[in-house]
């Protein structure tokens, strides 16, 4: 599945200004705003549009610190990780990955001892039998998916 050109116009639109109308968005896209709902309803029925909610970073929240953790699980032991995983607010997100680690976790932390705490909770899973933490110092390039929009729908 691809997005088209006016996909992608919407979409770095709708990015750009995240409180715009549909009737706004219409008027600056020049299309009808029957259009623009349908194609809304199309893309967040296709999973294209994940959400509507406000974006909300961690350090706003009081969680200043950004480390990448990365595990490795006892054989066979998957699921039982991941479960294990699941209660820690403070994980983000979890990858399955390749290479040396099974899985590679986005962790925010209070500080630095918060993280070994919490480095200490995921340690307690005897699934896990390994952790290498690498923590951010700096965002060098941040979350963007605009200059992908542009090239998907230029295809």
């Amino acid at each position: 599945m691809s997005i088209d050109e006016l996909d992608g116009r919407l979409l770095v639109t709708m990015r750009a200004n995240p409180r715009i109308g549909l009737t706004e968005l219409a008027r600056l896209l020049g299309v009808a705003r029957g259009t623009v709902q349908a194609r809304v309803e199309k893309l967040t029925a296709r999973g294209v549009i994940a959400d509507f909610g406000p974006t909300v970073t961690p350090e706003g929240a009081g969680y200043p610190i950004l480390a990448f953790v990365s595990l490795q699980i006892a054989q066979g032991r998957l699921d039982e990780a991941v479960r294990a995983l699941e209660p820690l607010p403070e994980i983000l997100e979890v990858y399955g990955t390749s290479g040396q680690a099974d899985l590679l976790c986005r962790v925010v932390a209070r500080s630095t001892p918060d993280l070994q705490e919490i480095i200490a909770r995921i340690l307690a899973s005897p699934a896990v039998q390994r952790t290498d933490t690498t923590i951010a110092l700096s965002v060098q390039v941040p979350y963007r998916i605009e200059p992908l929009l542009r090239a998907a729908a230029e295809t």
